[in-house]
């Protein structure tokens, strides 16, 4: 670590965190038509920016925001994620009647299987969805969408930032490293308790979640 603090600035570590980001990020879902656009839950207020940047470009024309709340978020969001992202697109111009609710939602396996009953309870006829996540969620929210709801079509989109900068947003270097090399292990490990479908992991990138557990990034393993 340099005298700044910041892990980054070590090579080793920075190379395997950028490992982990380039892994999980798709962004398959920044041009694509889809029926709906679906923010995910998080600590993260880019994911409601970014799902009302894709709704104003015309990518889709209804909005679902999910998510109760989760011992990292209670306290930024007190009404619930899905509330606070919706006030913050209705904010940033996305008419209120565009926009669903679901907040009771704790985790993304069920952000998934309750906006899909939403949706059916609704009237909506859906068959290709946007995730809209934190950038390094991608690959797992869509992953969890493809076994929990496979008749839909899924892509997945995040805000378009480089790994230092959205380190720089967020504030918290070690959370989201911690956050990564999390992700990165429900790969697996959610795949084989029938959570989400498997996705194929290169070697470099189990090496560099082995490397970063090494290093102590721990927080978010189960």
């Amino acid at each position: 670590m340099s005298r700044n603090g910041s892990a980054l600035d070590d090579p080793e570590i920075a190379r395997a965190v950028e490992t982990l980001w380039s892994y999980h990020r798709l962004d398959t879902g920044l041009d694509t038509r889809t029926d709906v656009g679906i923010g995910l839950g998080s600590h993260d207020l880019s994911v409601a920016t970014v799902t009302a940047e894709l709704y104003h470009r015309g990518l889709f024309p209804l909005i679902v925001f999910t998510g109760a709340n989760a011992p990292t978020t209670v306290e930024r969001f007190p009404r619930g994620e899905a509330v606070h992202y919706r006030e913050h697109a209705i904010e940033l111009g996305v008419p209120a009647d565009a926009i669903l609710v679901e907040d009771q939602a704790t985790n993304t396996g069920e952000n998934i299987a309750r906006t899909r009953d939403l949706l059916a309870a609704t009237g909506h006829d859906v068959h290709t969805v946007t995730l809209i996540s934190r950038p390094y969620q991608q690959r797992r929210a869509r992953a969890t969408c493809r076994k929990l709801w496979p008749e839909v079509d899924v892509v997945a989109a995040g805000a378009s930032t480089e790994l230092r900068e959205y380190v720089a947003s967020i504030g918290d270097e070690h959370r989201v490293i911690s956050m990564l090399v999390g992700d990165t292990q429900r790969i697996d490990g959610y795949a084989q308790r029938g959570f989400a479908a498997p996705e194929a992991m290169p070697v470099d990138v189990r090496d560099a979640m082995a490397l970063l557990i090494d290093r102590g990034y721990t927080d978010r393993l189960i």
